[in-house]
């Protein structure tokens, strides 16, 4: 009822999941605990003025971008850099990413381009025919929106 209720606010379902996850690390069993982080909640609603004041203030939330930014490049070792049709759609949404401002649309170029690529390279049978349908809901999403 609570992800339903949250989905239907725009909240995120993880979040009950994490505070009642949190809830039971420290102990809390009955429902009293719900209502203690509920009114914790409401509390906070009052400072979220003053928090947004902050979070806007581009020296203070760098430093957590480019810490969450190296922490994701790890797996861009993982990569095989060697096989074309593997890497390219992998390049294009690491530089999409950031060239587009957007993670949506870098995302998007990586979907696009990976079937693509697979295609091209003559290995267009590998690919599942849901990931084409992705590819043109995509194609059609740019040209929409950013055309």
């Amino acid at each position: 009822l609570g992800t339903v209720a949250g989905a239907a606010l725009g909240t995120s379902t993880v979040t009950s999941f994490i505070e009642s996850a949190s809830g039971v690390e420290q102990g809390g069993r009955t429902g009293l605990t719900a209502l203690c982080a509920a009114a914790l909640f409401i509390l906070a609603l009052f400072f979220s003025p003053i928090v947004g004041m902050v979070g806007s203030y581009r020296p203070i939330t760098a430093p957590a971008l480019v810490v969450v930014g190296t922490m994701m490049m790890r797996n861009v070792s993982k990569i095989d850099w060697n096989n074309y049709a593997e890497s390219l759609p992998a390049l294009l949404i690491i530089a999409g990413i950031p060239l587009c401002y957007s993670i949506a649309d870098g995302l998007a170029l990586g979907f696009i381009a990976y079937p693509l690529v697979k295609l091209l390279s003559g290995q267009g049978r590998d690919v599942k025919w849901l990931m084409y349908a992705m590819a043109a809901v995509l194609v059609a999403y740019f040209i929409a929106v950013h055309v």
